[in-house]
Parts: structure tokens; C-alpha cells; sequence
């Protein structure tokens, strides 16, 4: 028996299945988890809400709390943010995942997000992994930024071992000697992952790349590879988007990956398309 001992395929077989309203992480279909980096304004996340539901998204994304490593940057809207991804899922009906950085802030995100995502600067904040172990809400934990896959899995065993269940690994690319791009998305740990463990596992080729160029050639490799979902950054205007602008794609762009990813997905014995 591994370390990570109830992540691993020896104490469980079957994969694990997330259960949310709009569709079924690790089940065979490939899920679309997409938004901006971070909530701008209520304008601006409730028109990409829209346009991201009739487009067949899953779920959205928003980011309340930003952990930015210059201290000038955009933080984020906080509890507002948060209020206004509220507001966005009351509109659309799709869920929200939004990142958790501070074990002070569980009560309060706990208010109004679906998935609590942990980032990849936080992938061994042990206390904060212990607290949403605690709870019973889905978890997505983001590879740390130099992590080998077992630590990454011993930091899921964190919260599995607190009686959390459902957990989604993410696969956001890590730090390698190469700058071209933002990081090096690691599409070998997709099919690895599927063989050591039975948590679902999807990528974010948006971080795993950081150039608009690149998110859909890796997007459509890492389906190819067995990822369980994505997740995308998209907003309407990137070069004015308050973060991550040079890795968002546009609606219109995203409209077109997904009509890619379709037939791609049903090839493979499974579907984008559709809810439960």
C-alpha cells in the first residue's frame, strides 16, 4: 500500500464520481469548468455566465480571493466576489468553484461556493487541506508548482484522511528551466494519476501554458490523454482582464475548442456534451 493510502487504486478500485446538479466528474464525460481568473465586476461575470451556459459549460469559475505573487496586483473583490458568483449561478443554474486561501475565509466561501478549489500555492497548506477535509462540499486540488505526484496525492490523502471524499485533482503544469510558457503542463500525469489513484482528475491548460495560443492544442492533448474535465479561463476582454489576460481565451474561442473537443470525446467512448 502507498503512502497516500485512500487515494490509491489499491484501497479503491472504481473511480470516484463527483455528483453536482449539472454533471458527473470522473463518469466518462468530459466536463467544462470555465470564467474569468478573477471577478471583475457583477457586469462582467454575469454576461460571461450567460454566455458560457448557452454554450454548454458545467461550471463556473471566478476567483474572490487572488493570491498574486506581487502584493500591487489585483487581490480580488473578496466577499463581493463571491456574492456576485452567487448571483451568476442563481442566473444560470451552474455550480461555482472558487479558490479558498485562507482557513479564516472557509465559513464565508463556504456561503455561496459548490467547489472549494485549493491553488497550487496552497497544495501543502496542511491546516487549510485538514479544514475542507471537514466538509462535506467537493474539493479541488491544484499540483503545487514543483510537486512530484506523490506529494500531491499525500496532500488529497490530507483531505480524504479528514472523511472528504470528493476530491478532483488538477493537473495546472509546473515549474521546469523552460520560460517559453508559464509552466510545463505535465500531460503524463493525467494517464499516471488514472493508474495510482481513483480520484477524478481533469487539466487547466490555461495556467499549464499562460499563452492564448497554446490552450487549445493542450486542451485537446489532455483530453486525448484521459483528463476527466478542463478548466478554462475566459473572459470577454482579455487585454483589459485585471489578471491572467494573455492566457484567456475569448468566448468566441472557446466556442470553437468545444466544437472540437465533441466528435474528439465521443472517439473516445465519451461525451462533452449535455448534463446528467
Amino acid at each position: 500500500m502507498p503512502a497516500y493510502q485512500l487515494a490509491s487504486r489499491e484501497y479503491q478500485q472504481e473511480d470516484t464520481v463527483i455528483e453536482l446538479k449539472t454533471c458527473r466528474i470522473g463518469s466518462g464525460q468530459v466536463v467544462i469548468i470555465a470564467g474569468p481568473c478573477a471577478v471583475e465586476s457583477e457586469e462582467q461575470m454575469l454576461g460571461l455566465a450567460s454566455t458560457l451556459k448557452e454554450m454548454g459549460v458545467h461550471i463556473l469559475r471566478g476567483g474572490a480571493f487572488k493570491p498574486r505573487t506581487s502584493p500591487y496586483s489585483f487581490r480580488g473583490l473578496g466577499e463581493e466576489g463571491l456574492r456576485i458568483l452567487a448571483r451568476a449561478r442563481e442566473l444560470t443554474g451552474l455550480p461555482v468553484v472558487t479558490e479558498i486561501t485562507d482557513v479564516r475565509n472557509l465559513d464565508m466561501v463556504l456561503k455561496y461556493a459548490d467547489i472549494l478549489q485549493i491553488g497550487s500555492r496552497n497544495m501543502q497548506n496542511f491546516d487549510l487541506l485538514r479544514e475542507v477535509g471537514r466538509v462535506h462540499r467537493p474539493v479541488l486540488l491544484k499540483r503545487g508548482l514543483a510537486a512530484t505526484i506523490e506529494e500531491w496525492l499525500l496532500a488529497a490523502e490530507y483531505i480524504l484522511a479528514e472523511g472528504n471524499r470528493n476530491v478532483i485533482l488538477c493537473e495546472r503544469g509546473i515549474r521546469t528551466y523552460e520560460t517559453y510558457t508559464r509552466n510545463t503542463l505535465d500531460i503524463s500525469a493525467i494517464p499516471a494519476i488514472k493508474e495510482l489513484s481513483h480520484l477524478p482528475v481533469i487539466a487547466d491548460p490555461s495556467h499549464g501554458t499562460g499563452r492564448r495560443s497554446l490552450v487549445a492544442p493542450v486542451a485537446r492533448a489532455a483530453v486525448a490523454a484521459g483528463a476527466d474535465g478542463l478548466m478554462l479561463e475566459v473572459h470577454p476582454c482579455p487585454e483589459e482582464a485585471l489578471s491572467d489576460g494573455p492566457q484567456s481565451l475569448l468566448p468566441a474561442q472557446l466556442e470553437h475548442l468545444l466544437a472540437e473537443l465533441r466528435p474528439m470525446a465521443e472517439s473516445l467512448g465519451r461525451r462533452l456534451s449535455g448534463s446528467i
